[in-house]
């Protein structure tokens, strides 16, 4: 008899140097679509929201729907959780008066609530568990707070920090840095690591976004929103092409086959 492992296929992609490429360039453009629908066109940060929250469902259901990865379905969802995240952030911190210390409170509060929901439900919130669709609507809901909390953080540190876009963009770079060190040079959990990153890089793609796109006294380039944000789009799909985009395949069952006689 010989034990066997058995594989289920992923929808989520390895965690690569395109990856993190691929998510930067996400970020940024949710930051430069939603505020081109919340300020470009006035809709305003409610109605902004309610736009984009409707299509991050639409785009959540049909990514768990879907049997195996689809790469720019995958990358559609992620741009959907970063414009719903910006204009949440932003009617939590303008629109209902709460502040971006108040509300960064309450999206850390509701991050590490989904997180410890997930974990105490399937005992793990490693991104390398998600082959089910609870796990993937775990996943997911995490992703749309941890990227709804970078929001608020980056506008925490460009605008009361007094850093500035560019400012604030170097020191999120920065922080990055230090947990990409933390994962070559230590021990520290991969899994914390990961979701370190993934939260860091929504603040960095957010001041970004901003500088690309606000006025120049505000000490932004003020690029046109809807411009910007096609070239971040074409951006991502070249990467997409690119890049090596595949999904991971993790262990499951194992199971006892017996012995070929070859």
């Amino acid at each position: 008899m010989r034990s066997v492992t058995e594989t289920t296929a992923s929808k989520v992609p390895e965690v690569t140097i395109g990856f993190w490429i691929i998510k930067i360039a996400a970020t940024t453009l949710g930051e430069t679509g939603g505020d081109a629908v919340t300020m470009t066109l006035g809709l305003g940060y409610l109605v902004g929201t309610a736009i984009f929250a409707a299509i991050l469902v639409a785009a959540v259901g049909a990514e768990i729907s879907v049997k195996r990865f689809h790469p720019f379905l995958y990358w559609a969802v992620i741009v959907a959780t970063t414009t719903a995240g910006t204009t949440l952030a932003d009617f939590f911190d303008r629109s209902l008066g709460i502040g971006y210390a108040g509300g960064a409170s309450i999206l850390f509060a509701l991050l590490l609530a989904t997180l410890g929901l997930w974990y105490r439900s399937l005992g793990s919130v490693s991104v390398e568990t998600v082959t089910t669709p609870k796990a993937e609507a775990f996943y997911w809901a995490t992703i749309m707070f941890s990227q709804t909390l970078g929001t608020a953080l980056g506008d925490w540190m460009a605008d009361t920090g007094g850093l500035g876009y560019g400012g604030g963009a170097l020191v999120f770079g920065a922080a990055l840095a230090v947990v990409a060190a933390a994962y070559l040079w230590t021990g520290v959990s991969r899994t914390l690591l990961f979701w370190a990153a993934f939260i860091l890089t929504r603040p960095l793609g957010a001041t970004v976004g901003d500088f690309l796109d606000k006025p120049v006294a505000d000490g932004g380039l003020a690029l046109d929103r809807f411009s910007a944000s096609a070239v971040l789009a074409a951006f991502m799909v070249a990467c997409i092409l690119l890049l090596p985009q595949r999904a991971g395949r993790h262990p499951g069952n194992c199971q006892m086959l017996p012995e070929s006689d070859t």
